[in-house]
């Protein structure tokens, strides 16, 4: 599985870590939306509580491997070109949806240390960030939700751009990061 990418188009690392952490996104917010049908203190909601928690933390682990598949080389070249502004406009939006990808796990971890709570990872207890803190958890769950509405936007305005670039500028754009399509013919 290559891990540079090429002069057209993002590695396949690159490509597979996007498109996976879409889903793993989704069902995050997903997980978070839907707890509501469920009575506080049922399995049903727990279930969907924790996968939240570690599916978020899911998404933690591999923001990591996507910043080191970034690290190996340029982003493949945009055809034609893009004025500098969006080039400008794009890189912050990048910058913004890694931190986003970084801190919004890390909140939810501390929500959940700040409150006694411990985190369970793949089988695996974590350790608690900071001392039990009703109060201090109060104060970073609503970082953590403020996180989370401005997270709506900026995977909806990211998801736009990508459409914008390729049925209306006509750029290569959104193709860099498509999977590579199979010749079924041969």
């Amino acid at each position: 599985m290559p891990w540079k990418n090429s002069a057209s188009r993002y590695s396949t690392v690159s490509i597979t870590l996007h498109w996976l952490m879409l889903v793993l996104l989704a069902v995050v917010y997903a997980c978070i939306e839907l707890r509501g049908f469920f009575p506080k203190g049922s399995g049903s909601r727990t279930l969907i509580v924790e996968s939240h928690f570690m599916l978020g933390l899911t998404v933690f682990v591999l923001v990591w491997l996507r910043l080191i598949a970034r690290s190996l080389g340029p982003a493949p070249q945009i055809f034609p070109a893009s004025p500098q502004w969006q080039t400008l406009l794009a890189r912050l939006m990048h910058w913004a949806l890694y931190i986003f990808m970084i801190a919004m796990p890390l909140l939810g971890w501390l929500v959940t240390s700040a409150k006694g709570n411990q985190v369970m990872f793949y089988g695996f207890d974590l350790p608690l960030l900071v001392a039990e803190d009703k109060e201090l958890a109060r104060q970073i769950k609503e970082w953590h939700e403020l996180g989370g509405t401005i997270g709506y936007w900026l995977i909806g305005l990211h998801a736009l751009a990508g459409l914008y670039h390729h049925y209306v500028v006509g750029d290569n754009t959104l193709l860099r990061m498509m999977p590579k399509r199979v010749n079924r013919d041969s």
